[in-house]
């Protein structure tokens, strides 16, 4: 008999080699191994489904329930450098030998039970496993690509939330909102309220909230927020924070998260009450790399994780509103499967520069196959040069070069892209021209 992996290392080996597909749309495998495991969460449970956003609402929860005082546990994924970043407590990443047992734990199940488990749905487990034993106060769990099948979907929250729902994975999730939204619509469960922050939602989610029951709390009916340059509002059923400073998440969809972060708590608020002064304090100091995060140095350094048609074009709007800079250089890396051509549109206009890069996985679109939609979506805008590396650092070091003091480089396209560039640590540019 085989022994067992040491490290965490040798676990995601092992879990990327046991299951022949990446992603299996179903339930029973994984809703057997958390059964055999007794997988359950004493404490409230937040769950937070959506195309876009939904990192940004957990780590506004997390800050402002920590800053409440609460023992805080947190699923987020996918990560940006290490695996250990998806599982948070009190809002440290966990060292990756606690994570240790809970595989071993899951491994012990999924062999009495002689089942395959796919990559994330063992490391789903694994965590929420190592999050059901921790002593905390509330748990918030980032729901993966879809909602209805996800592994997450086992848990059955306490009070779920939908962010915006736009085109992504369609070949598994369907091929417009009304089915997307749909299979996100799948974490609501019977008298539970579910929030939602799409301004303009599918159909789909208002009905299924209907079917089975669920509070829905819809964004301009249920809670609602205003703001001027200074300072917002937001006002729920039977609550107000007024006077608020902007949330530390740079962007102009963050006021989104924010309000659907706060009517989560309000509608949770018997169980665990949250203070004004929480709120506050949890939206000042929220962090989250690689959401339209601002690296101050010259040039200026954006990292934007959008990949796909909506959050560029919020990471578009986002790069407008900076004020003026020269010149814009752009390190871009993508999945093949992402509409590439319907994404560009929105952020070609803005660059001046691309630097292309390969990205070490095999549905990544290589440099040269990234090119020629490149070139097309600059053609109408401007007179661009294209450039193409083997790697994402590679990529950022030629920008870097290229680039003068005043002008800003913009790292996008997936979580591979800006994680490739943030592996050893967070890059401070200093250009030359400066002295």
């Amino acid at each position: 008999m085989t022994s067992h992996p040491q490290t965490l290392a040798d676990w995601l080996a092992h879990c990327e080699r046991l299951h022949p597909k990446t992603i299996d749309m179903t339930l029973d495998r994984v809703n057997a191994v958390r059964n055999r495991l007794g997988l359950r969460f004493e404490v409230p449970v937040i769950s937070v489904a959506g195309t876009n956003g939904k990192g940004s609402t957990c780590a506004m929860l997390e800050c402002i329930a920590l800053q409440a005082g609460y023992k805080v546990g947190l699923y987020i994924k996918p990560h940006l450098v290490h695996f250990e970043e998806r599982c948070r407590i009190n809002g440290e990443m966990v060292q990756a030998e606690a994570l240790l047992p809970h595989f071993e734990a899951v491994e012990a199940a999924r062999l009495a039970l002689k089942l395959t488990l796919t990559y994330f749905e063992f490391t789903t487990l694994a965590i929420m496993r190592a999050l059901s034993l921790a002593p905390l106060d509330l748990v918030i769990l980032e729901v993966g690509m879809g909602g209805r099948l996800d592994a997450v979907n086992t848990i059955d929250a306490d009070c779920a939330v939908i962010t915006g729902i736009a085109l992504d994975h369609t070949e598994f999730l369907g091929p417009d909102r009304e089915s997307i939204g749909r299979e996100k619509a799948g974490i609501m469960r019977a008298g539970r309220p579910v929030i939602v922050s799409d301004p303009e939602p599918p159909a789909s989610l208002a009905a299924r909230a209907t079917e089975v029951g669920a509070d829905l709390w819809q964004i301009g009916r249920d809670f609602n927020f205003q703001g001027d340059k200074q300072q917002w509002a937001w006002s729920g059923r039977g609550r107000r924070f007024n006077g608020l400073a902007y949330p530390a998440l740079r962007g102009a969809n963050q006021l989104l998260n924010a309000s659907a972060a706060l009517a989560a708590f309000e509608a949770i608020r018997e169980r665990l009450p949250i203070t004004a002064q929480a709120v506050r304090n949890g939206l000042a100091l929220v962090e989250l790399p690689g959401r339209f995060q601002i690296v101050p140095g010259q040039p200026t350094l954006v990292l934007d994780v959008a990949h796909n048609p909506q959050a560029v074009a919020a990471l578009a709007l986002n790069l407008d509103q900076m004020g003026f800079y020269p010149r814009t250089h752009a390190v871009f890396g993508a999945m093949r499967d992402k509409d590439i051509a319907a994404l560009l549109k929105h952020v070609a206009p803005l660059v001046d520069h691309w630097y292309l890069t390969d990205l070490p996985l095999p549905r990544a679109a290589s440099a040269s196959e990234l090119a020629p939609a490149v070139r097309t979506a600059a053609s109408s805008a401007r007179a661009v040069s294209v450039a193409e590396f083997e790697s994402p650092e590679q990529a950022l070091r030629a920008a870097a070069a290229a680039a003068d003091p005043a002008d800003r480089i913009v790292v996008f396209g997936s979580f591979f892209t800006v994680g490739g560039v943030l592996k050893d640590g967070l890059p401070r540019l200093a250009a030359r021209h400066l002295g």
